[in-house]
């Protein structure tokens, strides 16, 4: 008997994570098609010039243990200190397995970091998440520290009983004022939209753990900390204070799992991009595939199919047979862009006044959240402080700017050239950065990074009622589902659809249901 196919749409962290567990619990034969010319989807690994760019940031972190096992058996724990380890005479708990991998002998390892991440507002660093102790305070004036005080109160004794959307969502936990100085313009700037105009379920998977009521003991709590384990089972997942990080980036994960998936006898297929679905009754039979470097077609049956791919793309491939209102729903689903601008400098003008150490001394931050209104920049990464083997030379700086845009607009539009001097200018005003410090840039643009719950997402369930209905369809992953997941949670999607497949289990609830009880992750 002929061994079972399953049909795999790209290869980011659900795609591969289903293919590798189909091949180590299974006897089914996963056939992953990728559109792009490199695996990873998001969290990919570009190289720069003998640097390598991480895309949005990948904490390698979960509150799940599986995941948490998983990663570490693609890449164990580092056994020895890593280069900057040695060189600042830094503390780590290494891993104290026998013959745990030496970050200097080895690439195939993962690191241990610290984690730190600041809010930049006001021409100061507040912490992230915003924690309610004296740093805070003493950034703030008497009257606005008043106000925060009172709208809170306010909104505890008179809640908004109905969160009708995000912004009702941020003042029930934080009160109006602390929403409008903290948390408004930066989620506008992501959003493109206001913040009432978007759905509350964004809030309740990304940061429904946190409250003021926590940031206020966390800010207590902070100096007093203990906790230096990397699973940090008690923490909240925002406020962890270490993750694990590929030495060479997320992308060397990656592509680790996509060498094992074809040892195993695996197939991927990168620049072929699935155009069509074929389905009968209820089930999918057969895909169409472009080879986008030869501009042939052929078709891939299969028992099992996974999509990773846009939900819009899904349902157009699935052509016009679909009933016309999931046809619509589908084309009113709207998604953010993501640009990230890197830069290779000489050095950078703003000054680490922390008492952490770091190389050079510069700010030891991982990345952070860039709240002044007077930019576009959303967010920046110091990619010296993931992992010092990213740089070619340590005695750089490699940064990541982020901009969230839509494909079309002006910011997408600008060219690279125009693009790098933009980005360079906006730096330059918030005081980072001396232009001439920049050597050399690289402009990585990804469409669809952000599944966006605004558009047509309210009725989204006519779509999921729609797919669910195919026995042999997953829809797993942040584009698969739309739904704005991590790479953990995108990975655990994939999971359970396969135990679910090795169960015989045909409700597909327990894959939806990832995400609904997990905190949030710090993450692109």
């Amino acid at each position: 008997m002929d061994k079972k196919t399953a049909v795999i749409i790209g290869a980011g962290p659900a795609g591969l994570t289903a293919a590798y567990e189909l091949l180590t619990k299974t006897d089914i034969k996963p056939v992953i098609y990728e559109m792009s010319n490199k695996i990873g989807g998001i969290s990919k690994t570009v190289d720069f010039k003998g640097n390598k760019i991480d895309i949005g940031g990948h904490r390698f972190f979960s509150k799940s243990q599986r995941v948490m096992q998983w990663w570490q058996d693609i890449l164990p724990l580092q056994g020895k200190p890593s280069k900057d380890d040695i060189i600042l005479r830094r503390k780590i708990q290494f891993s104290t397995k026998i013959n745990a991998p030496d970050p200097e002998k080895t690439d195939k390892v993962m690191l241990i970091r610290n984690r730190l991440s600041r809010i930049f507002f006001l021409g100061k660093f507040f912490d992230y998440p915003l924690s309610l102790n004296f740093n805070t305070f003493s950034n703030l004036d008497l009257f606005r520290i008043i106000k925060i005080g009172l709208s809170y109160i306010k909104i505890r004794l008179y809640p908004i009983k109905k969160e009708k959307s995000l912004e009702d969502f941020f003042i029930n936990r934080f009160g109006k004022e602390l929403y409008l100085l903290f948390f408004k313009d930066y989620t506008e700037k992501v959003w493109g939209i206001p913040c009432n105009k978007i759905s509350p379920e964004w809030g309740a998977q990304r940061i429904k753990g946190l409250s003021i009521t926590k940031a206020i003991f966390h800010g207590l709590n902070t100096p007093f900390s203990k906790n230096r384990s990397i699973s940090q089972k008690n923490t909240e997942t925002s406020l962890i204070q270490q993750f694990m990080y590929p030495k060479l980036g997320p992308g060397q994960l990656w592509d680790e799992v996509a060498g094992i998936i074809k040892r195993k006898g695996g197939k991927i297929y990168l620049k072929h991009k699935v155009i069509g679905l074929k389905y009968k009754n209820n089930k999918i039979v057969e895909s169409r595939i472009k080879d986008q470097a030869t501009g042939k077609v052929k078709t891939q049956k299969g028992d099992y199919f996974f999509s990773t791919m846009p939900v819009k793309d899904l349902i157009q491939g699935l052509g016009e047979q679909v009933p016309q209102e999931v046809q619509e729903v589908a084309k009113g689903l709207k998604y953010r862009d993501f640009i990230t601008v890197g830069l290779l400098l000489k050095k950078l003008k703003i000054k680490n006044k922390t008492k952490i150490k770091t190389i050079n001394n510069i700010i030891p931050d991982n990345w952070i959240y860039i709240q002044e209104r007077k930019v576009n920049l959303a967010r920046l990464q110091i990619f010296n402080n993931w992992s010092p083997y990213l740089l070619k030379d340590e005695n750089k700086v490699l940064l990541g700017l982020e901009y969230i845009c839509n494909k079309g607009d002006e910011i997408w539009s600008k060219t690279d050239k125009g693009l790098s001097q933009f980005a360079i200018a906006e730096l330059s005003k918030i005081g980072f950065i001396e232009k001439d410090d920049v050597i050399d840039s690289i402009i990585i643009r990804m469409p669809k990074t952000y599944p966006a719950y605004f558009g047509t997402y309210d009725r989204f369930h006519i779509i999921r009622n729609f797919t669910d209905n195919f026995e042999n369809l997953f829809l797993v992953g942040r584009n698969g589902m739309h739904r704005y997941n991590n790479s953990d949670h995108s990975m655990l999607t994939a999971m359970v659809a396969i135990d679910n497949i090795i169960k015989d289990v045909k409700s597909k609830e327990n894959i939806w249901e990832v995400n609904t009880e997990e905190t949030y992750n710090e993450e692109t």
